[in-house]
């Protein structure tokens, strides 16, 4: 299990670090806080940053019960593609919105996998 300390604590500070792109772009951009709107690149760093936080509130927990229930190694693996899949995602979404497609798809497929496999982990583990 600790793999999975480990994935969860750099999929929080990539979150993190995603928050401090926010703040540098709401300086460069002169958007005061508490504005959530203005310039568009700051738009797209908001929005990367909460759509963030919006899939680790999927993420966290269906890793945790996916490695409880069904494999550590594979709850590892796939944490750490779900990383990887919310660079990928930044990176797009900031250059393009409409290049974002690839790291949303991925991260995604990875929320579905874990929570799915933890539903059918824990349904034979009830059993």
């Amino acid at each position: 299990m600790n793999g999975v300390v480990v994935v969860t604590a750099l999929a929080l500070l990539e979150y993190a670090a995603l928050g401090v792109l926010v703040g540098r772009a709401r300086g460069k951009h002169g958007v005061e806080a508490p504005a959530i709107t203005g310039h568009p690149e700051f738009e797209r760093y908001f929005r990367v940053h909460q759509n963030t936080l919006e899939q680790l509130v999927i993420f966290i927990p269906a890793l945790w019960m996916f490695a409880t229930f069904v494999s550590a190694p594979t709850a590892v693996a796939l944490g750490l593609v779900f990383v990887i899949a919310r660079a990928i995602y930044a990176a797009g979404y900031v250059k393009d919105p409409k290049r974002r497609g690839p790291g949303a798809l991925l991260t995604f497929g990875v929320n579905v996998i874990l929570v799915v496999g933890a539903l059918i982990g824990g349904l034979i583990a009830a059993t």
